[in-house]
């Protein structure tokens, strides 16, 4: 088995990969790194798996040397580290390569994989990311843009009447409350946001077909209600881990 692990800002996704596939997976707290406790849920969740290799994607620099420390002293492993330097499976043209995240350089791995080129994967996180390959398989760049949960947070905190709510599906535009109009605003107005720069995208790839892959927290929530969406996949950045440790080592298990 190989050991994927994606650090991202709130939580670290784990994975464990064996043959063709991500056969399980979960999650830790990534500030839990600073206590050990994520490292200790970490190895009982692994149990008397035998690991074979780690990969890791970090967007959290600081936290990246415990994970590293943590798989090390738990397996004897030093995870192999997604950078723009260790990719493989995807050319880059892209003028600071070094620059980009690595959870979005997986995603653009397993999308090409899977679904081909051009294609744009939409990652729905602390912030809504866009990544674009084009028809000729290459990572060209992509759009950042606030989350949809930052977005209706930072309402909450700059005003001093509107409450924090909790996104989910809404049944009517007009909100008969301040707690509907936000979450209409929030489920009804969000997805203008994603297929206007979806469209731009389009345009300036010069494509009639663009496939569009989400993933993310709140990918289920949006993709009923973004046109383009070929497919969702939650697993998106972990498979793109499990496709780089196979290009630098072979099949696992």
């Amino acid at each position: 088995m190989v050991l994927l692990i994606d650090i991202g800002n709130t939580h670290t996704h784990i994975g464990l990969a064996g043959g063709d596939r991500v056969v399980r997976q979960t999650e830790v707290r990534t500030r839990d790194w600073w206590t050990g406790r994520a490292g200790r849920e970490l190895g009982r969740w692994v149990g008397r798996c035998r690991i074979e290799g780690a990969v890791l994607a970090s967007v959290v620099p600081r936290v990246t040397p415990r994970v590293r420390a943590a798989v090390r002293g738990r397996w004897g492993l030093r995870p192999l580290e997604l950078t723009a330097a260790t990719l493989r499976g995807l050319e880059l043209d892209y003028p600071r390569p070094e620059t980009i995240g690595a959870d979005r350089l997986a995603n653009a791995v397993a999308a090409r994989h899977r679904f081909g080129a051009p294609v744009v994967v939409v990652d729905f996180g602390t912030a809504v990311t866009f990544d674009v390959v084009d028809g000729r398989g290459c990572y060209v760049g992509g759009v950042i843009a606030p989350g949809l949960a930052a977005m209706t947070e930072y309402l909450h905190e700059r005003t001093a009447l509107l409450p924090r709510i909790r996104l989910r599906r809404c049944t009517r535009v007009v909100g008969r409350s301040t707690e509907e109009a936000m979450l209409a605003g929030a489920y009804y107005g969000y997805p203008g946001l994603v297929e206007a720069i979806l469209e731009g995208i389009r345009k300036e790839l010069r494509v009639r077909r663009l496939p569009v892959v989400v993933t993310g927290g709140y990918a289920e929530l949006m993709a009923g209600r973004i046109r383009r969406v070929r497919a969702v996949c939650p697993d998106l950045t972990l498979e793109g881990l499990r496709l780089i440790w196979l290009a630098h080592h072979g099949p696992a298990g």
